[in-house]
């Protein structure tokens, strides 16, 4: 189970929002399953259909959660107007086993949902995502 503040989660909703119509993407941050950082990435594909995240970005990022002593919990990223349940690209770039890969899907706009898997060898499994107040 990952655990995340509401107002991490509004945060990657918003964020999403902005980057429309293309995908939105960033790492979450934390200990012990409980997420204490997000980070907005850039989607340097701009489509509404893939995201690749700014290698130089990612770097630079990796090593502040290293220096914060966090581990990166997560990979979130949007689907415009698809479920959020993993593609195939997805799953083809899932390439970190012990991370969670969470979707946030603007389908319905109004009513934006969150859900998590765990991508293991092209094998997709989903986790609870427990959403808490601040």
């Amino acid at each position: 189970m990952l655990i995340l503040k509401k107002d991490f989660f509004e945060q990657m909703v918003k964020h999403s929002i902005r980057e429309l119509p293309d995908e939105a993407c960033g790492i979450l941050a934390g200990k012990n399953q409980i997420v204490e950082k997000v980070y907005e990435m850039t989607n340097v594909e701009k489509s509404p259909e893939n995201y690749f995240m700014d290698p130089e970005e990612q770097l630079k990022v990796t090593k502040e959660i290293r220096n914060l002593g966090f581990q990166m919990l997560g990979i979130y990223h949007s689907h415009v107007a698809s479920q959020a349940y993993p593609s195939k690209r997805d799953v083809e770039m899932a390439f970190y086993p012990d991370t969670a890969y969470l979707i946030v899907t603007l389908k319905d706009k109004n009513n934006p949902q969150v859900r998590s898997f765990r991508i293991v060898e092209g094998k997709i499994e989903e986790e609870e995502v427990k959403i808490v107040d601040s």
